[in-house]
């Protein structure tokens, strides 16, 4: 029997705790611990609702989350599902919306305001499909290359990670809750879960607290005092404890010291997991009373949860009021959404209108074009000294007007998968898009480069190899919880007649485009890399090129920094491209025609060997030596590189306040100046370096930023402020604090040491 509107939990005149102890008086023990139960969908949502009393589900198709909500209006108190996606670049699985660059992707374009807007596009579309929470953003450090989730992080800094962050969650939330088109935002892995070992994917974190505090937790504390409504929680354990029941991290730490009030939900299966994976209890009916005890809201993917938390109350392990602080918080959410007035359901109309809408589609550019990077260039880009655009999109009018051939070879030349990257479409985790997004939403680098060449141009094409194939896992086709096992990767070897066609290709060519890089059967979770070279037959192919002597260009189609050959890095020029969504083969086109002004910077070192891992520029002060003895430790490329097709020169760095305290704001000037023919859009990167301190620290830590657009010729004195607050280290005893001393400053164009200007500062004591 459906309850009587006129009952006060239905009453939205009422304060929300209020409305949230009415209902919560109503429910029965089953019902609570159903309500904190997340469940896939994919296997049907029936069961879910009026058996298991589900709180959320996730994974659902369109066709079943209209039926969820049909099935969810019969239920005895009526509580609405929270409708819970994987929407990471944009809403993934949902046909034909708006795919962006990857998070990685995002993060080279270093602008936390194309980030906000991103997200707040992303908002829109998502809610028009009757999702209400999205698993995103990923604050996780990327440290270990060979870890297969690189491509869902902001890279390696952890103060670039809270400024983008920070801007995500501000866009998916929008204005607050109350916003029919603010989505949940949920700040992830809580905490430490890409320190892996080895870089295998959820392996033991060993991280001291100390560590901790010092990279690790600050960009989560800032979206957690910045209102992120929801945190999930990593697979990993730390000092032998699963962070699912982490008292230290999950209580001490984000609900004590931080007054976190939102909702904690587990990563997939992460209560079964102590039992089955982890073994830290003997049955479910242990690992659900943990689990609630140590503060958990929403229990993802462990459907034993429901009669484990049960029987847990019945054995006396748990107190029914113990599930209590959990559903008021999930009940919270819901009210505070506004769901049991509206409960947002899909819009037909309004999807129509959103998702994939033209200004969506011009913001997925704007991002695509940002978000490039180029890394080498010995003048050959842009190609025929450069075009502007002509009112159709192509190249007109360039500085050399003769018609050119370009041979665009590569495996990832035309693969549009691969350049959306994981969580999107055919990545694998979504049975109603086994082909993914439609294709013709997607413009390769070969279409871009076909639709943006000068007329009379002639563009080729040749695949001139293959990456990979996929075979059955040797350990068999089930985990033992279950869930399939993913295809292992068999490598594919060199064809002489793949490399054959490219090679003709290229020698009747003036230029040669080869587009190389991974694929998404070697990305994502329990997809780590042994290894960070190209795989397949993508070494051959260049070496291939490379002998013929055409001007080569390489774009770099992947998700996340790999090795490159030495027939790479002496070409002509190198272009990375994180996974750059649906528009960034017309990006990648516009780039290399001088159309757009390349102005992405590296958000993440990119090693010279495997052996280097973890691989990062805030090095800990204290080795013997500063390389391998038979390789080098520089890495190929730093944070913060990137070139433009101009130069900037940096001079004059000068500090206005050579003696600081501790809450004053340092203050100095830079000038940088555009030395060359194009415009830039230089982004003026500004470190510190303690140079004495109680406790090993970082040699420096990028702390601040500006992004200057500078015409030819121009000049331009560039004001810097840090506050001294932001000069901290963390001391033996785990405090962060700003030691009196000297200090540098060093501001440059990258976090290489040789191209920073350095000036010193003192901090009173």
């Amino acid at each position: 029997m459906s309850p009587s509107p006129s009952v006060p939990y239905l009453d939205p005149e009422l304060p929300v705790a209020e409305r949230v102890e009415d209902l919560l008086g109503r429910m029965t023990t089953a019902e609570k611990a159903g309500q904190m139960l997340q469940l896939h969908a994919q296997g049907g949502v029936r069961h879910l609702i009026e058996d298991l009393h589900v709180g959320s589900i996730l994974h659902a198709s369109p066709e079943r989350v209209l039926e969820a909500a049909a099935l969810t209006e019969r239920t005895r108190l009526r509580i609405p599902l929270l409708v819970a996606e994987d929407c990471i670049h944009g809403h993934s699985f949902w046909e034909g919306a708006t795919i962006y660059p990857t998070q990685l992707g995002m993060a080279a374009t270093w602008d936390p305001e194309l980030v906000e807007r991103i997200a707040r596009a992303t908002a829109v579309e998502v809610a028009a499909t009757g999702v209400h929470w999205t698993f995103s953003p990923v604050l996780c450090i990327t440290r270990d290359l060979r870890w297969g989730r690189v491509s869902e992080t902001f890279g390696e800094d952890p103060f670039l990670i809270g400024e983008l962050a920070s801007a995500m969650v501000r866009g998916y939330q929008g204005e607050g809750l109350s916003d029919p088109t603010a989505i949940l935002a949920c700040a992830k892995h809580f905490a430490g879960y890409s320190e892996t070992q080895g870089g295998r994917d959820a392996t033991e974190a060993d991280i001291s607290r100390r560590k901790l505090r010092s990279w690790f937790l600050p960009p989560f504390e800032r979206v957690a005092r910045e209102g992120c409504r929801t945190f999930m929680l990593g697979y990993q354990s730390m000092d032998g404890v699963p962070v699912t029941v982490n008292d230290w991290l999950l209580n001490d730490v984000l609900r004590g010291e931080w007054g976190y009030t939102g909702t904690l939900v587990t990563d997939w299966d992460n209560v079964g997991r102590m039992v089955w994976e982890q073994k830290i209890y003997a049955d479910h009916t242990q690992a659900s009373a943990a689990a609630v005890r140590a503060g958990n809201d929403m229990v993802m993917t462990t459907p034993q949860f429901f009669e484990g938390a049960q029987d847990a109350i019945a054995r006396g392990l748990l107190a029914e009021e113990d599930l209590d602080a959990a559903v008021r918080r999930v009940l919270t959410l819901k009210f505070e959404l506004g769901l049991f007035e509206n409960p947002r359901h899909p819009d037909p109309v309004r999807q129509a209108a959103v998702i994939g809408s033209d200004a969506h589609t011009a913001l997925n550019l704007e991002a695509a074009r940002r978000s490039l990077v180029l890394l080498t260039n010995d003048g050959t880009l842009p190609l025929a000294g450069g075009f502007r655009p002509g009112p159709d999109g192509r190249a007109a009018a360039g500085a050399d007007p003769a018609p050119r051939t370009v041979a665009v070879v590569g495996p990832n030349a035309d693969d549009p998968h691969a350049q959306l990257g994981d969580w999107a479409g055919a990545s694998g985790q979504a049975d109603w898009l086994p082909d993914g997004h439609p294709r013709a939403l997607v413009r390769t680098v070969l279409d871009g480069v076909r639709a943006h060449v000068p007329e009379g141009w002639d563009v080729t094409y040749a695949r001139g190899a293959d990456i990979l194939t996929t075979g059955p896992d040797p350990e068999g086709a089930y985990f033992p919880d279950g869930q399939p096992r993913p295809h292992v990767v068999v490598p594919s070897e060199p064809s002489a007649e793949l490399i054959g066609e490219a090679v003709a290709a290229a020698e009747a060519a003036d230029y040669v485009v080869a587009v190389v890089g991974d694929r998404i059967e070697l990305v994502g979770e329990g997809r780590s890399t042994a290894t960070l070279e190209l795989v397949g037959g993508q070494v051959a192919l260049l070496d291939a090129l490379a002998a013929t002597g055409k001007p080569l260009v390489v774009v770099v189609i992947s998700s996340k920094p790999l090795v490159l050959p030495p027939s790479a890095l002496g070409a002509a020029a190198v272009v990375h491209a994180f996974n750059p969504g649906m528009q960034g083969g017309r990006a990648v086109a516009e780039l290399l025609l001088g159309l757009v002004e390349p102005s992405g910077r590296l958000p993440v070192s990119f090693a010279r060997h495997a052996g280097q891992q973890p691989t990062y520029y805030n090095q800990i002060r204290g080795q013997h030596g500063t390389r391998y003895a038979d390789l080098t430790q520089r890495p190929a490329f730093a944070f913060g590189e990137g070139l433009s097709y101009t130069t900037v020169a940096y001079s004059g760095l000068e500090v206005l306040t050579g003696s600081v305290g501790r809450d004053d704001t340092l203050r100095a000037r830079v000038t940088v100046t555009n030395t060359g023919a194009r415009p830039a859009l230089e982004t003026v990167q500004v470190y510190v370096s303690d140079t004495v301190t109680s406790v090993t620290w970082a040699e420096k830590e990028l702390k601040a930023y500006r992004r200057v657009e500078l015409a030819p010729g121009e000049a331009r004195e560039v004001p810097l402020e840090l506050p001294v607050a932001d000069c901290t280290l963390v001391d033996a005893a785990g405090r962060r604090i700003v030691e009196p001393g000297d200090f540098e400053l060093l501001v440059g164009p990258s976090s290489r040491d040789e191209v920073l200007l350095r000036a010193g500062f003192t901090v009173k004591g």
